[in-house]
């Protein structure tokens, strides 16, 4: 199957192909770990709408994920899955984490804007 770019018909099958986790018994424990992508576009889309940063939850998601795709699959799982208008709130968590790589078939991410914001908070912690 073809991962250039990915789509609706190949994602499952992506982050299936990558997915390493070791203690995973079940399809239910795969979709649950996934689940976690949904978990960090609430809590973005919560910042964005009300200024309510859960910094150390997001990241402990991120981490999770990275864990278990590696930073180059977590990175394009999240940017898809994602939606755009959080993207420099993404982005801030990534460099911040140290996990963004140079590209990403999915986005240009040079042209995505640092929230610096978020990274002030990242930093006092």
């Amino acid at each position: 199957m073809d991962f250039t770019i990915l789509t609706k018909k190949n994602f499952e099958m992506y982050a299936m192909k990558h997915y390493n986790n070791p203690q995973c018994n079940s399809i239910e424990e795969f979709q649950e770990d996934l689940n976690r992508v949904k978990y960090i576009k609430r809590l973005l889309g919560r910042y964005h709408n009300k200024g309510l940063l859960k910094e150390r939850l997001i990241l402990n998601h991120i981490i999770v994920l990275n864990n278990i795709f590696g930073p180059r699959v977590c990175c394009r799982i999240l940017f898809y899955k994602i939606d755009d208008m959080f993207y420099p709130y993404l982005k801030s968590f990534l460099e911040y984490l140290q996990y963004l790589p140079y590209s990403i078939p999915e986005v240009d991410i040079e042209d995505i804007p640092t929230d610096y914001k978020v990274i002030k908070k990242l930093e006092t912690m």
